[in-house]
């Protein structure tokens, strides 16, 4: 849960940011987080606009902007324990050495589609580090297989 206590400076470093108290920026997460058609989030937002002007709809936009890049981790998890469970069986059989290697390689290995297009083509050590590296193969001494 680390990752809140993240949201909460970051959200505290808005509301210094656009000048307005820290309730304010609090109030557009939540409204943020009500599902569209409900009644009560155009209420809370049409009070919010009323209150703070124009100022709110460029605070809105930068606290959308934020938790957009918030990740939720336990979908992180699920989504790590879904990849890994087709692995597992294995370990038994092909011990610590397997599984590094197979660390290596979920690091290392490209996406090849996602539903952010930022991660499309990049590895999740591209994405940590934002450095480029050659293929995972290459990185273990193997050179690329071609025809000629």
């Amino acid at each position: 849960m680390a990752f809140a206590k993240q949201l909460d400076q970051d959200l505290e470093a808005l509301a210094a940011e656009f000048r307005v108290p820290v309730a304010a920026v609090a109030e557009t997460r939540h409204v943020l987080s009500l599902a569209a058609g409900r009644p009560e989030r155009w209420q809370r937002e049409q009070a919010l606009w009323q209150r703070w002007g124009s100022r709110y709809g460029v605070l809105r936009e930068a606290v959308a902007e934020l938790l957009g890049q918030v990740v939720r981790a336990s979908s992180v998890i699920e989504n790590l324990n879904s990849r890994l469970r087709n692995y597992f069986f294995l370990r038994r059989h092909l011990g610590a050495d397997y599984l590094a290697l197979l660390q290596f390689f979920l690091n290392h290995r490209r996406f090849v589609r996602s539903e952010h297009a930022e991660r499309v083509g990049k590895s999740p050590a591209e994405r940590l580090t934002g450095q480029s590296h050659p293929h995972w193969l290459e990185l273990l001494g193997y050179r690329p297989f071609s025809r000629n």
